[in-house]
């Protein structure tokens, strides 16, 4: 952030104890040490929400192009024609079943005529 290297830094502690005096230097540390720690957490905060905030907009817009996206489209456009085609081929189903079961007691009718027919003509 800044580039303050050993000799500025060794500079300003020189400078202040002239200014400050050597009794009121420690208190003045601990007090500038403790606005540079507040003002680096303060720091850290904002830069944390911005990142929140990024997200969230990163999000809302992946969601939105997932929304608009051609694909979701397509898959939106073949599911009502996939279920009529599932309902049709349910009711070809249905219907050739009823037909099926008809046709099959008709045959045990036609079978049960031809047993009794044929005990009629052994009984002769």
């Amino acid at each position: 952030m800044f580039d303050i290297g050993f000799w500025e830094l060794g500079l300003i502690s020189v400078i202040a104890l002239l200014v400050v005096g050597p009794e009121r230097l420690p208190s003045l540390a601990r007090t500038i040490g403790l606005w540079l720690g507040k003002a680096r957490s303060m720091l850290t905060s904002i830069k944390d929400e911005i990142d929140r905030e990024v997200k969230v907009d990163e999000i809302k817009k992946a969601a939105q192009e997932a929304v608009n996206n051609p694909v979701g489209e397509v898959v939106g456009q073949t599911i009502d024609p996939m279920r009529t085609i599932k309902l049709e081929t349910e009711k070809v189903m249905n219907d050739a079943k009823s037909q099926f079961e008809s046709s099959n007691k008709n045959e045990k009718k036609d079978a049960v005529k031809a047993a009794s027919s044929n005990e009629a003509y052994d009984d002769v």
